[in-house]
């Protein structure tokens, strides 16, 4: 069931289980713009279907916020115009390589280009998985695009992210909501999940200029600006922490500075920016 966020905004929550990221859509008078593609076909079709309870205009545009497979494998079911930063673009064309048989498959699993999740996901969830082609992008833009849906405008730019190097946003000035997709994210990098410490605060920047008030985000549906507030204060004073790859000193370093113990959510950012430490040693 879509969420209506305000009268031109919704969106469909994601659901983790599935590895299902929460889905967009944007309605002006015109036209309508949907952010990201969904996981499988199956995905996709049930926001579609979804979608067609509602009496909003046709959906011209998809944008896809990032080049993991969660995100776009649902792109075919559209009949659409897809839009791709640059970086997203030459990522999403070694997916428009790959065979989708069970062989094949299971022979990306073992060079770990995609995940056991993935595999199960794409036998289960696209019909025909034998004939699929992951389609191309159509339009592809570097660093910022607008889009006018008829007294509905959208701003897409890709920015620094901690997450991916071709994250995509989308912004829409008039409700003041942004969709993030999983740009606020930390990634995994060799077994370890990481934040980039070097692109925290310019990631924050580049969000936070937008001044938005509601946050769609990839894996927690929406957030408010005082939600986002601690999450960025917490993702901050713990990455203050962390000069060297250890976690003892870290904390240590976090009690002096902050004359307190780290909180949960604390204690686990200071392990991912250890991790980064680890990663770029």
């Amino acid at each position: 069931m879509l969420t209506k966020l305000s009268e031109t905004i919704y969106y469909l929550a994601n659901q983790d289980e599935q590895e299902r990221p929460t889905l967009g859509l944007v309605c002006g008078e015109q036209y309508s713009l949907v952010i990201d593609a969904g996981n499988s076909p199956q995905h996709a079709k049930e926001f579609l279907q979804e979608i067609a309870k509602l009496q909003v205009p046709p959906i011209k545009y998809v944008v896809l916020t990032h080049a993991h497979w969660d995100h776009f494998l649902g792109m075919n079911e559209f009949d659409a115009i897809t839009i791709v930063n640059h970086q997203t673009s030459e990522l999403l064309k070694e997916w428009q390589s790959y065979e989708f048989d069970d062989h094949s498959l299971q022979t990306y699993v073992n060079a770990q280009q995609i995940s056991a999740k993935c595999m199960e996901i794409i036998q289960a969830d696209i019909p025909n998985q034998d004939s699929f082609q992951l389609r191309t992008p159509d339009i592809i833009f570097e660093h910022t695009l607008t889009i006018d849906l008829g007294n509905k405008i959208c701003g897409i730019e890709q920015i620094k992210s901690t997450h991916t190097n071709d994250s995509t946003i989308v912004y829409i000035p008039d409700e003041k909501v942004i969709f993030l997709g999983d740009a606020a994210y930390g990634t995994t990098t060799n077994g370890l999940f990481r934040f980039k410490q070097s692109l925290l605060i310019p990631m924050i920047k580049d969000i936070q200029k937008y001044g938005a008030e509601q946050f769609l985000l990839g894996h927690e549906s929406i957030c408010d600006t005082a939600e986002m507030d601690t999450y960025w204060a917490e993702l901050i004073t713990a990455s203050q922490a962390v000069i060297s790859p250890s976690l003892d000193d870290a904390i240590e370093c976090f009690k002096i500075e902050n004359g307190r113990e780290p909180n949960d959510n604390e204690l686990f950012f200071l392990q991912a920016f250890v991790n980064d430490h680890i990663v770029q040693a």
